[in-house]
């Protein structure tokens, strides 16, 4: 399948993270979220009920990240991606990057730091 959805860049304030100063203080992250459907119906039908609303898989991340605070970036990305797929049945794919932004290592110059996990439904 090569339609998708995407959501880039999308960031919140949370409290992710190994280090008790993280998960005191708070600190950004960005995500980005590619969804892999069928979408020649809604191009074809140009009706919002044909494909997945955008504005929805945001309200999904953005529940998750702001949500419950866990130590890895790893887990977050999986937490995304399983609720992604239980909660839109025509979606086949995701594919989740999280990114830290400004991450807190000592001696390092760095912008962001991130994973990038892709999870498909079963029997895809």
């Amino acid at each position: 399948m090569s339609d998708r959805i995407l959501l880039c860049g999308m960031q919140f304030y949370a409290y992710h993270g190994v280090h008790p100063e993280e998960r005191r203080l708070g600190q950004r992250f960005a995500v980005d979220l590619e969804v892999e459907l069928d979408l020649a119906r809604a191009g074809q039908s140009d009706v919002l009920g044909t494909t997945v609303n955008y504005g929805a898989l945001y309200h999904t991340v953005k529940a998750i990240v702001e949500g419950e605070a866990r130590q890895l970036l790893e887990t977050v990305a999986e937490a995304i991606a399983e609720r992604v797929l239980l909660d839109y049945p025509a979606i086949r794919a995701v594919l989740v990057r999280v990114w830290k932004l400004s991450p807190p290592i000592a001696g390092a110059v760095l912008e962001r730091v991130g994973v990038e996990i892709r999870r498909e439904r079963a029997g895809e």
